[in-house]
């Protein structure tokens, strides 16, 4: 009984002394009348047994000397002073028959058992340094409290190491109080191989839930049984951790639907945990683990390296590193500091300490990631645990080339070896895959480093590896000939090096012995003599090819599915024989290229890349015959379309789904498109300013992108009615849009900047995607905003804040992050949400401020008191002044409005899409009126917060409600009946019951918890908290536009996933960290600039960003500053930057750094 017995031991000791010492007749009754059975138990004269000894409670003599004590109760003799005879009675007589029932030390330990039950005293132990472990229990503490929920079961899933153990033991001890019942199983999956292990984990469960002794079960099916039972019986929290198999639960809890008030929650390394409840009937709410962010990292790693929160003099940049290389993964962090542990009292030490940390750090940045075991351990239960050769395969390829590729791309290449779409589906659902918001293949770096040690496990000669990518390893290989029949994948790029190794032309006798070669990946790679044939190869790509044909011996393989040869020297492209399996075609950017013979070979070819083969005159007439063509780009082949090439033969081409063409072709001659296309690039189409295209439309289409063109209104002949995205971008002379279908879910304006007006079919905003960057003149889109001039509004407009026509020749500085870039301007009014708000900028009289409810700070609050019973509320005025503190950063303008009706329970959080910059020692006045509608009444209870950014401060708030009569039917409703109106429905912005959170924005998604709750969470005024909701629910709030780059929607087929975005021309911004007057942010310059494709470098000292243009890689941008830098970060990838307008870009730079 161990622990447990001498607990309970020391509670009925204490219990005993306390009745023994009570000699007074009033606490013997008080004891006889609590006691729900009227009975006092009587204790032999035997102490129980004992495992160990109580520090609190050494003696087992003294306690059985009390026992003798308590036992000599039943012998008690009646003293007339103290004692009548019906006292005495009271107390010995209901001791007397104890004795009789059972032996007493039987009695005894059953009364041990239950009181331990009843008391439910177990507690799971769990890590210290728990950083941020509040924020990720919420919203399971909220779903746990949730009695109407419709799941009873949830999963916490995630990588290996990730927490969720952790989570889960936090989650156990903060809830068991809550349930009459509980229980933690930890390690299921490991005990289910163990021989009775299931037996043993049922037997515990019951023991949990009904307490007593350990169940007595002959078979699994029945504990099963009894465990079901069980469920339904009381109200139990179970905690079931680390379940590996749909059957481990299924077995262990039974096959059929669990219908309690039980809640069930299971860690679990599988995201498809979904499906395992379909059987059941029954629901599962998945939750995914969130690994820790930057901040809580090096907080985690230096508890552990240092003892502090806080990383040790001289050790910051390192331990900054270091934490950033365990990618928020817990366990690596601890594993990783402890392994590095500093004390603070060796300061003499720290320079060679130091050493050590820079050498450890330099081994895990290699290719091979030197992976700690125990860390390795964990991680590679996933890997293990799938059940397919093939998948673990695919999960090596993916390591080792594909990495950041596009998700299709991949499944056409390794299908036919690795069943890569069911197999990349496995891999997510065991997280050791993610998918970008763009579909391209991620992998969280402590996975990637786990699958480079099982590479590279079997052999240190990296010639006797599978595959090989490390581009030095692949370079030695190569220029010493040491490939061997194990590989099976090559990558190297001659450009990635290490400095000073001379390159040499490559022999191809090197590649002789790679008669299993699939892979092969060459950049800038010169190779002389006979080309080998690769019988298996399936994916041929080389950059920057340097011949002017393709040896036969390259494409003779029938297994060959991808030819990626872009930014070639290549003139003419000609298959030698069938290639049946070639499914893409991908010659992109290869100038020299003239002719494209003989496609009727690729009968099963599906993309052909031609896009800026600028000298291409010829592309064979079979083309036509391509049944399965679905992606044609022939984007900026000019002469291509003044040769004798047929027009006629696109409308022929049946099967096709995307075409790409455009660069100031077809002026004249209209082009049919065939039905079957549903996205069609026509970008720098339309050199002229008229507002039709040279195109006929056979048929509606999903994706249309006219990006570069000139027309001021929208093109008449397309048929927009069934569109889903839409690219306008750089349509410098489009004014307005009108009437945008209701299908369509993204558009794409950025850099418009003569627009002036969105409108839609329905009248509101749907759209998922909304990016407006840069568009100056934009002052509305229906349904999102409406920004006017005062000077343009008659009083009748101004409803309530006639006041402010007064004011209409003031001007004002505008801020609208995504769209304005800034504006002075005449006053303007914003309409948003049902609410009108306006700014005034350095105005000294302040008598316009006049409010039924004043304050001097940022809150106030008061109850309604409408004047009659005629009366009703209309509205509520809202006003706040506020000013700057004289911080250095005068780029702080947000601004937060809370209004709370207590009395209703609904609360109204909203942040205006226009801010007013701040000026030196001037107070800035917001306005705003809210069309509350019909929904307060008399004596209702309302709060009022001003929530402005650290650095400014807000002097005064004020409110006053707006009424009319019952009888009154203003215009106001009837021009309001379409817009999102404050008092109706806005169930679309509800975050929790009762709270709505009005604003376009999502600062949550960058944002840390602390700085939310920064923001929220202290808002609590005379006992009463305005933020109810769960900070978890705000930060993954997606309902707002989100300007994102093309790249992140459906519309990255306006490049393909076959044109890699190492070759594309495009803008990269970075943020670095290091001192702006360091001498190497002018090193960083010349590296960057010495990159393959770079055209124009530039840095921002005060932004602290770096900006890059041109044809090259992001990734190898990345690597050449993280030299110099090792925190810096890509912060944005611009894909919309033609090369002939790269001025633009730079002038847009300039332009920003002015501002």
């Amino acid at each position: 009984m161990g622990s447990k017995t001498s607990f309970l031991v020391l509670a009925l000791a204490f219990a005993v002394v306390v009745l023994i010492v009570s000699d007074e007749v009033a606490a013997a009754r008080e004891l006889a009348s609590n006691h729900e059975s009227k009975h006092i138990l009587a204790f032999p004269a035997v102490a129980v047994p004992v495992s160990g000894s109580s520090p609190l409670f050494p003696s087992i003599h003294a306690f059985s000397c009390t026992l003798l004590k308590f036992r000599s109760l039943r012998e008690i003799p009646v003293h007339p002073n103290k004692w009548n005879n019906i006292e005495s009675e009271g107390i010995t007589n209901p001791l007397n028959p104890v004795s009789n029932i059972m032996p007493e030390t039987e009695f005894i330990a059953n009364i041990v058992e239950t009181i331990y039950y009843k008391l439910d005293l177990k507690l799971i132990s769990t890590p210290a340094h728990l950083t941020g472990i509040e924020t990720r229990a919420e919203a399971i503490n909220s779903w746990l409290k949730d009695e109407h929920s419709d799941t009873n079961v949830l999963a916490i899933c995630g990588m290996g190491g990730s927490g969720k153990t952790t989570l889960g033991q936090y989650i156990f001890n903060s809830n068991k109080h809550n349930f009459e019942s509980s229980s933690f199983v930890e390690e299921i999956g490991k005990h289910f191989k163990e021989t009775y292990g299931l037996l043993r984990l049922q037997k515990q469960l019951l023991t949990d839930m009904l307490g007593g002794k350990n169940k007595v079960i002959s078979c699994v099916s029945e504990g099963a049984t009894k465990i079901n039972k069980a469920l339904h019986l009381k109200r139990v929290l179970l905690i079931l951790d680390d379940i590996d198999e749909h059957d481990q639960l299924g077995t262990l809890l039974g096959t059929s639907a669990v219908y309690t008030q039980s809640k069930i929650i299971i860690t679990t390394r599988h995201r498809d945990i979904n499906t395992w409840f379909e059987s059941r009937s029954c629901r599962c709410c998945v939750h995914e683990i969130k690994l820790l962010n930057d901040h809580e990292s090096l907080e985690v790693f230096s508890c552990h390296a240092f003892g502090s929160k806080h990383p040790l003099e001289g050790f910051s940049d390192l331990a900054v590193e270091l934490a950033q290389y365990c990618g928020g993964n817990p366990l690596a962090l601890k594993v990783l500091g402890s392994s590095l542990f500093v004390s603070a009292g060796d300061p003499r030490e720290r320079k060679s300490l130091i050493e050590i940390w820079k050498s450890r750090l330099n081994s895990l940045s290699s290719m091979k990631g030197d992976l700690d075991c125990r860390i390795r351990s964990v991680l590679q239960k996933s890997f293990d645990s799938l059940p397919l050769v093939s998948y673990k395969e695919l999960f090596l390829h993916i390591v080792a080339f594909f990495v950041g590729k596009d998700e299709d791309y991949v499944v056409k290449l390794l299908e036919y070896d690795c069943h890569a779409k069911a197999g990349i589906r496995a891999l997510i659902n065991r997280c050791l895959l993610t998918l970008s918001p763009n579909k391209k293949l991620m992998m969280h770096q402590l996975i990637l480093a786990m699958g480079s040690n099982i590479v590279c496990e079997n052999s240190k000669d990296p010639a006797r590896h599978t595959r090989v990518w490390s581009n030095d390893e692949a370079y030695r290989v190569l220029t010493k000939g040491q490939g061997s029949e194990t590989i099976e994948g090559l990558t190297l790029d001659t450009r990635k090096l290490k400095k000073g190794t001379k390159v040499l032309t490559i022999k191809t006798s090197s590649l002789a012995r790679m008669h299993k070669l699939k892979l092969l990946q060459l950049k800038h790679v010169k190779l002389k003599g006979y080309n080998k044939n690769f019988p298996e190869l399936r994916w041929l790509s080389w950059h920057g090819f340097h011949l002017k044909t393709i040896p036969s011996g390259l494409l003779m393989s029938n297994f060959l599915v991808a030819i990626d040869m872009p930014n070639g020297n290549i003139k003419s492209f000609e298959p030698p024989m069938v290639l049946n399996s070639l499914k893409i075609l991908n010659l992109e950017a290869c100038e020299k290229l003239i002719s494209v013979c003989k496609l009727w070979l690729l009968p099963n070819l599906e993309t052909l890349i031609l896009w800026r083969c600028f000298n291409l005159t010829h592309v064979c007439e079979t083309i036509g015959d391509l049944k399965y063509l679905a992606l044609l780009n022939l984007a900026g082949c000019e002469k291509l379309w003044k040769s004798s090439w047929n027009k006629k033969r696109v409308n022929k081409l049946e099967r096709i789904k995307a075409l790409c063409i455009g660069g100031g072709v077809l002026k004249q001659a209209f082009l049919s498109l065939p039905r079957s296309l549903k996205l069609v690039y026509l970008d720098y189409y339309n050199p002229e300013y008229h507002n039709d295209l040279a195109v006929i439309f056979n048929g509606p289409l999903s994706g249309l992108s006219l990006r570069g063109n000139k027309f001021e209104f929208m093109p008449s002949n397309i048929d927009l009615k069934m569109l889903r995205v839409l690219n306008l971008t750089s349509c410098i002379n489009l004014k307005s849009i009108m009437c945008l279908p209701s299908t369509l879910e993204e558009l794409y304006i950025y850099d418009c900047i003569s627009l002036e007006k969105v409108t839609f079919q329905s009248g509101r905003f749907r759209l998922r995607k909304f990016g407006c960057d840069g568009c100056s003149k934009l002052c509305e889109v229906q349904g999102l905003f409406k920004l006017v001039a005062i000077k343009e509004l008659d009083e009748a407009d101004l409803g309530d804040m006639k006041w402010i026509k007064s004011y209409q020749d003031f001007k004002v500085d505008l801020v609208v992050d995504e769209i304005t870039q800034g504006r002075n301007c005449h006053i303007q009014m914003l309409k948003e949400y049902g609410i009108r708000s306006t700014y005034l900028q350095g105005v000294k009289d302040q008598s316009m401020m006049t409010s039924e409810y004043t304050s001097t700070s940022a809150f106030l609050s008061f109850r309604v008191s409408l004047p009659s019973n005629q009366h009703r509320v209309k509205g509520l005025n809202v006003s706040c002044l506020y000013r700057s503190l004289g911080y250095k950063d005068k780029d702080k303008w947000m601004l937060f409005t809370t209004i709370c009706n207590r009395t209703k329970d609904a609360t109204w959080i909203y942040n205006p899409v226009v801010y007013c910059k701040l000026r030196d020692d001037k107070d800035i006045l917001w306005s705003s009126y809210w069309a509350i509608g019909n929904t307060w009444g008399d004596g209702d209870a309302i709060y009022v917060v001003i929530i402005v950014e650290q650095g400014l401060k807000v002097s005064k708030c004020g409110a006053s409600l707006v009424y009319m009569d019952h009888d009154e039917d203003t215009s106001e409703t009837a021009t309001m009946e379409m817009e999102e109106v404050v008092g109706g429905d806005l169930s679309e912005f509800e975050v929790t019951p009762g709270v709505y959170y009005l604003c376009r924005r999502d600062f949550f998604k960058l944002w840390t918890p602390d700085l939310i709750k920064g923001w929220f969470g202290g808002i609590s005024y005379f006992g009463y908290s305005l933020s109810p909701f769960s900070y978890s629910e705000l930060q993954g709030w997606r309902k707002s536009y989100e300007s994102q780059d093309l790249d992140a929607s459906c519309m990255h087929l306006v490049y393909t996933p076959e044109l890699h975005r190492d070759t594309l021309f495009k803008g990269i911004t970075l943020g670095y960290s290091i001192n702006s007057k360091s001498n190497n942010i002018r090193k960083i310059k010349k590296v960057v600039s010495s990159l393959v494709g770079v055209d124009f470098v530039h840095y921002n000292i005060e932004e602290k960003a770096l900006y890059v243009l041109g044809h090259v890689d992001s990734m190898a941008v990345e690597a050449r500053v993280r030299e110099f830098d090792k925190v810096v970060k890509i912060t944005s990838v611009d894909y919309n930057v033609n090369p002939s307008l790269k001025w633009k870009w730079r002038f847009f730079i300039y332009m920003n750094r002015l501002l």
